[in-house]
């Protein structure tokens, strides 16, 4: 196998390094005239009559922002533009928090979600070790209104979602929300010293293991309104972008570096259960990996899975592969166990012979079973996000979170 393709190989670390780069160019174009992130076509070219939604202008700001961290040229502009569309024109100054989007003549979309929500917290927290103006004020917002009406603090989780005025929430609750809320969460205690958010990740991760190590660690992704997992969720819309039915690969993958990166982040006076919480993270990703990788005849990881592991859709996304890089290379680093590296020069090998858009740049969004471009779900490429991370944290400390990692590893 190729050393470009092998971690901790000079190689490998350029062949990182290039694609990272390259990401961000090819995202420049992202920003409206009114700051909401436009969605991206094949070729980087916005899309400008789809919604501009608040989930992509802060994953977009967030992106920049580490841009910014990295020294990558114009990185300023582009993460206060979209931290501009964060705090003007997808800001609801009437009701509080953040619109689910605008239309592409201007109309709010309704409804405010948890997972926008928590991007935000993200984008923000990123903004904050960027030095960007307004960034500390827009995570300071961000929080209290989190707080207000996302956390549950009985729970131990986060309702999913409030009509547009805050006055009714949705019965339906999930983990998708969830799982980002923990990225956000360790991102706002990592930047700010507050240590009730990363406590609070916490709670979600134990709850979510709990659910896991009943289903045969395979993560319930939809919930009634008094935490019962509902198996059966979207079974006639099984390839739904947010609310797929089924368990998700990908999900599984990311949950498990989520969680080593809570437990290894923790005091030493709350670190002594880390070997069980690492254990519980490998068995979510061998469990995935098993269920998700080259099961039907091609390599690729399947987008869901029925609750015996069988896949359901077939089709590869893009932020599957990527986290199972960053998981791969992650617990490669905890355990030294050799089967994760032999993971991640897979991956990376897969990669480059098909996601990768060697003629428009970044990344395939969406393929089918046999590896064709698609776009039935992800049509273009909506964001940097998933991509980049990927580029990072492989060779990032994993006790921390991708920005404020960054930011260490430029200070050595």
């Amino acid at each position: 196998m190729k050393k470009q393709y092998q971690i901790d190989t000079e190689e490998n670390k350029r062949f990182l390094e290039k694609l990272r780069k390259e990401l961000f160019s090819f995202g420049q174009r992202f920003p409206s005239p009114e700051g909401g992130s436009y969605y991206l076509g094949e070729d980087g070219t916005p899309i400008k009559e789809r919604n501009r939604e608040t989930w992509i202008t802060s994953r977009m700001a967030h992106v920049y922002s580490i841009g910014v961290l990295l020294g990558q040229t114009g990185s300023e502009a582009l993460a206060d533009a979209a931290l501009r569309g964060l705090t003007g024109e997808l800001k609801d100054a009437e009701n509080g928090g953040w619109y689910a989007g605008r239309t592409e003549n201007g109309a709010v979309l309704p409804n405010k979600q948890c997972y926008a929500h928590a991007f935000v917290i993200l984008a923000a927290s990123s903004g904050v070790l960027a030095k960007r103006p307004g960034a500390e004020a827009l995570l300071r917002e961000a929080l209290a209104l989190y707080d207000k009406y996302f956390w549950d603090e009985k729970e131990g989780l986060s309702c999913d979602t409030w009509n547009t005025e805050f006055t009714e929430p949705d019965s339906y609750r999930g983990l998708n929300a969830n799982m980002h809320t923990v990225e956000a969460f360790l991102a706002a205690a990592d930047v700010l010293g507050e240590e009730t958010y990363r406590t609070r990740a916490g709670r979600i991760i134990c709850r979510v293991l709990g659910w896991a190590k009943e289903n045969h660690w395979r993560i319930p992704e939809h919930f009634t309104e008094d935490w019962v997992p509902d198996l059966e969720c979207n079974k006639e819309k099984p390839d739904d972008p947010f609310k797929p039915y089924g368990a998700t690969p990908g999900h599984g993958i990311e949950w498990a570096r989520l969680i080593v990166q809570w437990a290894l982040s923790r005091t030493e006076t709350e670190s002594d259960k880390n070997e069980s919480y690492i254990e519980a993270a490998e068995q979510l990703y061998h469990r995935a990996v098993s269920d998700g990788w080259s099961r039907d005849g091609a390599p690729g990881i399947v987008y869901t899975t029925d609750w015996n592991g069988e896949p359901v859709v077939h089709d590869r996304m893009h932020w599957t592969l990527a986290e199972a890089i960053n998981t791969s290379a992650v617990l490669y680093r905890v355990t030294g166990k050799k089967e994760y590296a032999g993971d991640y020069a897979g991956f990376m090998e897969y990669l480059d012979e098909f996601v990768l858009d060697k003629k428009n740049g970044s990344w395939f969004h969406q393929m089918d079973c046999k590896n064709r471009v698609i776009g039935t779900v992800w049509p273009g490429k909506s964001d940097l996000y998933h991509a980049v991370q990927a580029t990072l944290i492989p060779y990032m400390p994993v006790a921390c979170s991708v920005a404020p990692a960054v930011k260490k590893s430029r200070k050595k």
